[in-house]
């Protein structure tokens, strides 16, 4: 059995895929968002870009079976499998200090935006900007009128996905620190979440 990596609780976490490998995401104790970046391992300009994947898959959901497109609309990323009820987030941007401001904190919030440029300092690169992340397991709705509506993930404890790289990326997570509004579920409290890197040629 592969082992398995950690993401802590509101922390970030870098993993390099060489092209055919498939990473396993676990939602460990259910109700984790995941922001979840892709990086081009060789050149971190080019970039997992959801903008470009709503547009090369003419959706804003993230299905099963989907590509995920860089910023020079390349494929980088396939969804190959998906046992979660299949809430998943492409619109929305990472959260950063200045959020946790706005919603009244006083003191230094951990957030998903620093998140990505610590994981990245394991592999000494920093980011020239922030790209819009695919949110795992965030459970949002657009309403009638164009609305967002945020509701608590759907997902359940050892809820998974899996993930197979289309080149040699470097993913980074983070294990969403919002403990104030109900987007890590009703309890308000981020979890663990855990991984598992699979050879080329694992089966489903």
């Amino acid at each position: 059995m592969t082992t398995l990596g950690l993401v802590p609780a509101k922390q970030g976490k870098a993993v390099f895929l060489r092209k055919g490998e498939t990473i396993e995401i676990i939602n460990t104790h259910g109700n984790q968002v995941l922001d979840t970046w892709a990086y081009n391992a060789h050149d971190v300009t080019e970039h997992m870009s959801m903008e470009h994947t709503r547009s090369v898959n003419s959706t804003i959901y993230a299905n099963a079976g989907d590509l995920f497109s860089s910023n020079r609309r390349r494929p980088m990323l396939r969804f190959r499998k998906d046992t979660s009820p299949g809430k998943h987030d492409t619109l929305l941007c990472a959260c950063n200090k200045e959020l946790y401001t706005e919603l009244g904190c006083k003191e230094y919030h951990r957030n998903c935006e620093d998140n990505l440029r610590e994981a990245l300092k394991e592999f000494y690169l920093t980011p020239p900007s922030t790209p819009s992340p695919f949110n795992l397991f965030m459970n949002v709705i657009t309403g009638v009128d164009g609305e967002i509506l945020r509701s608590p993930p759907a997902a359940k404890a050892g809820d998974s996905v899996e993930l197979v790289a289309e080149m040699d990326v470097l993913m980074v997570f983070s294990s969403c620190p919002q403990d104030i509004k109900p987007v890590n579920g009703p309890a308000c409290t981020p979890s663990d979440m855990h991984y598992r890197v699979l050879p080329p040629g694992t089966p489903t």
